[in-house]
């Protein structure tokens, strides 16, 4: 029998590496996400945007089991992450790189060692090898020279290619970035973005992006999703979104100042407030 490979149809679980199904998370009587649904294909970059408190960060930490959802589930190559019993999660994230906001670099450790941290920590590389992988990793994203300053002596720039570096430390199927552009100036902005792009294409990553930063998101990402409310309120390409008339997507793109995203926190109408605060008569 003659298998057509090229037109064989791909099953959702070999095209995906990450699938959201009606997720649903709660801290106590504050419900964050209320029935996400998203697939994050192999190979691409994938942005999640959506205002501050929307629930972005929440949803990665579902991505690396941090957070068990209280209905629905998050899928990763195949294993469903509040499924897998402890032995099984820690396997599971040593395939997950991370790039935290805030860098989240050993103030007394080297740049060396900051990324060797995680190849000491999960292999038996002997430290010939991992002297040349450090260096390897470091050259990629241009700070093979800064590897024996101390944390202390990074730019902001720096420090989070340095935090770049250890992502892709033990060569990871996924990477995530919450916040990748926060507080860089831009010429660093432009560096980490481009170095999110390229290394996702050179080392055949996947990689995700949370991001309030709308305008670097449609130069890089593959996909975008908007996030609002606790559901996906738009998704799309970066040409098609950059179009779109839908009234989120339209505010937020272009950052107006009035939409569904209220500027006024809810109150009583201003008009009440003040009658109330004047004093009465006789």
């Amino acid at each position: 029998m003659t298998v057509d490979l090229e037109n064989m149809n791909m099953s959702p679980s070999a095209e995906n590496l990450v699938e959201v199904r009606d997720l649903h998370f709660s801290f106590e009587n504050n419900t964050v996400l209320k029935g996400i649904h998203l697939d994050i294909p192999r190979g691409k970059v994938v942005a999640i945007l959506g205002v501050s408190g929307c629930g972005k960060t929440t949803l990665l930490r579902h991505f690396g089991g941090q957070l068990r959802p209280s209905q629905g589930s998050v899928k990763f190559n195949g294993q469903v992450i509040h499924e897998l019993d402890n032995k099984a999660l820690y396997a599971i994230r040593r395939k997950m790189g991370m790039m935290f906001q805030v860098s989240g670099l050993f103030s007394d450790l080297s740049v060396f060692d900051n990324i060797a941290y995680p190849m000491r920590e999960h292999t038996d590389l002997p430290e010939d090898v991992i002297h040349d992988l450090v260096l390897m990793k470091l050259h990629a994203v241009g700070l093979r020279g800064a590897h024996a300053l101390r944390t202390g002596e990074l730019s902001g720039g720096m420090e989070r290619r340095v935090a770049l570096a250890r992502a892709i430390a033990l060569d990871p199927m996924l990477i995530m970035y919450d916040e990748p552009f926060a507080g860089l100036d831009p010429i660093s902005l432009n560096v980490i973005a481009n170095l999110i792009r390229r290394l996702n294409d050179a080392l055949g990553l996947t990689s995700i992006m949370v991001t309030y930063d709308v305008s670097e998101s449609l130069k890089i990402a593959d996909y975008i999703y908007f996030i609002h409310d606790g559901v996906v309120v738009a998704e799309g390409d970066a040409a098609g979104l950059a179009e779109s008339t839908d009234p989120f997507v339209r505010q937020f793109v272009h950052a107006l100042p009035d939409g569904p995203v209220a500027f006024q926190y809810p109150g009583r109408p201003f008009g009440d407030e003040l009658e109330l605060s004047q004093p009465t008569s006789g």
